[in-house]
Order: C-alpha cells, then sequence, then structure tokens
C-alpha cells in the first residue's frame, strides 16, 4: 500500500475518519495510522498517513483553534492536524492513554484516560492480541481519569473520576462527552454497564446517568450530548445493538434498533435531523437520520475492527 498523503485542503461538511491499517502480524490493534477524508457525501477526496503512532487513531474532533484532534492512546500520542490538511508538530500532553478529548468554553481542553489498572480480565480463550502501554514508573496502564489541559499543553488539574474497567477490565474513561452547563462531564468504560457523570467545577463524582444490573448482558459504548442538553447513547445487549435518546436525567426518550453489532461512534453531523455513525467491527460509516431510523448513506473504510473516531468539519 502507497503511503503518500493526499489529505485536501479542509471543506465545509468534509467527513473524516480515524482508520489505521492493521499490518502488523502480532499486534491485530497496531499498523499505519491513517485518517481518510469524505466529502459530505462520504464519497473518498484524501488520505493522511500519520507520523508518530503506532496503534489505532481515533477520537476524532475539530478543536476550537480549528484544528483536527485524533489520539493513539497506546503510543500516548496527541495529534493536531490544520485545516490545510498538514499534521502539527506534536504537543506532549502527558505520558497517558488520552483517547479523545471535550473543549470547555474557557478555551482548556479535557482528556479521558483509556485505560485504568494494570489487569487484563479477558478469559484464555479470547486472548487480547495486543501489547497495552504502561505509564512512566508506575506498574500500571493508567489511572482512568480526565485531566485538564491549557491548549498549549500545560496541566491544570486531574480529576479522580470512577470506572469499571469493562469486559476486559483495562477500559477507564474511553468516551466523555461535556454538558451544554460547561462543567458536567458525561463518560463511559466502553462495555461497562455504567454511563458515569462528573463534575468538573466541584471535582466531585455524580450519580450515574444509567447503571445496568451487573448480570443483564447490558452495557453502554458511547453517548454524546445533543445541543438541548439531552444526549444520544449506543448500548448493546443480548438483544443487539441499539440507540437511546435519553433526557438529561436518563430517561428514555425513543430507541432505535441498529443495524447489526459493532456500532460504537456517535458523532453529530450537519445534515438535519442526522447523525454520522461508525462500526468498530466492519469499518463501516453511515448516516442515520433520526426520523426514520435508516442509514441514508454509508461507506465502508476498507479495514475491520479499526474504525476509531468520525468527525465533520463545519468551518
Amino acid at each position: 500500500m502507497t503511503r503518500e498523503s493526499t489529505l485536501q485542503p479542509f471543506q465545509h461538511g468534509d467527513i473524516f475518519a480515524g482508520c489505521t491499517v492493521l499490518n502488523n502480524p502480532d499486534d491485530d490493534h497496531a499498523g499505519d495510522g491513517r485518517i481518510l477524508q469524505y466529502d459530505s457525501d462520504l464519497n473518498e477526496k484524501g488520505v493522511l498517513w500519520t507520523e508518530g503512532t503506532t496503534h489505532l487513531v481515533g477520537g476524532l474532533q475539530f478543536g476550537p483553534d480549528g484544528n483536527l484532534w485524533a489520539f493513539d492512546s497506546n503510543a500516548h500520542c496527541v495529534l493536531r492536524i490544520s485545516p490545510e490538511g498538514r499534521q502539527l508538530p506534536e504537543i506532549k500532553f502527558a505520558e497517558r492513554s488520552f483517547s479523545h478529548c471535550c473543549f470547555a468554553d474557557d478555551g482548556t481542553v479535557l482528556m479521558g484516560e483509556h485505560l485504568v489498572g494494570n489487569q487484563i480480565k479477558l478469559p484464555p480463550e479470547r486472548p487480547l492480541g495486543t501489547t497495552l502501554a504502561r505509564i512512566p514508573d508506575a506498574d500500571l496502564f493508567g489511572y482512568g481519569h480526565v485531566y485538564r489541559f491549557t491548549m498549549d499543553g500545560e496541566q491544570l488539574a486531574e480529576y479522580s473520576t470512577a470506572t469499571h474497567g469493562g469486559m476486559a477490565g483495562f477500559l477507564g474513561v474511553t468516551t466523555s462527552s461535556l454538558a451544554p452547563d460547561g462543567h458536567t462531564l458525561v463518560y463511559s468504560s466502553e462495555t461497562g454497564p455504567h454511563l458515569f457523570q462528573y463534575d468538573v467545577a466541584s471535582n466531585k463524582q455524580l450519580p450515574d446517568l444509567v447503571t445496568y444490573a451487573p448480570d443483564s448482558w447490558q452495557m453502554v459504548l458511547v453517548a454524546r450530548h445533543n445541543p438541548d442538553g439531552t444526549l444520544l447513547m449506543i448500548m448493546a445487549s443480548r438483544a443487539g445493538f441499539a440507540m437511546q435518546h435519553l433526557a438529561a436525567d436518563g430517561t428514555v426518550l425513543q430507541e432505535w434498533d441498529l443495524p447489526g453489532p459493532g456500532w460504537a461512534i456517535v458523532s453529530p453531523c450537519l445534515d438535519e435531523g442526522t447523525v454520522l455513525l461508525g462500526n468498530f467491527f466492519t469499518g463501516d460509516i453511515g448516516k442515520f437520520k433520526l426520523e426514520s431510523g435508516e442509514l441514508t448513506a454509508q461507506v465502508n473504510a476498507g479495514v475491520e475492527r479499526s474504525l476509531a473516531g468520525i468527525a465533520q468539519y463545519t468551518g
């Protein structure tokens, strides 16, 4: 595969997807980092081959600085790509497994630590298939905390967020969303039974927004706020994968069944009444119409178990 970066200057409506080429035979999460660029109709426009990454590139989010932010949690790498389509020099925020961020109204950035603890709880018949990086000077993958930084990398705060570990035992703050109030952080430990809340203004854990019984086989994957303070949450159960529209208090307002397993990304879309969805298992990216509950456009990124972030450019 030719490694020529062809990313074009960002245009209004462009959709970007983190989709690493998993070409390391010894590690099923490792390979050549890649961000794909599509137009607003999901026609491919270009690709950026990332520098300084070793594993899955994901957590894509546009910042108030106009840059596209992305993360390699295993390489402890935070990427920023300019609207001109160039990867900017790395800022080393911390040697932590950051996998996503939220931008606060005060100009700071909140980053979630993807990993927690030092144990892998998968059964022997389901080995992990990858090596998890440990933090310096500690026998830990991470603390599973949220950190606040200035945009140029100065750490301002560390929040001792509760985590679950997920089915694998080591998943910390894998996704998060900052409420319109600017201080309520809603987050998940992917495949765990909780949708957690933390008040970053008063620095305290809040009651869960959603809690499933441990033996219910129901799990939270990701949640994202709407501008009105409600949320869209993807969850899984024995019945399959579904997306729920939640009130600010966690009440389920509406639910849509999703077409098959693996849907683990929900992101805003410029098309009215539509969100972008991503399937980690298959690499499918789709526009999901909330009124009809249907995928109205779809493209496949070409690699299974690699799609780890989607964002649309509104500039």
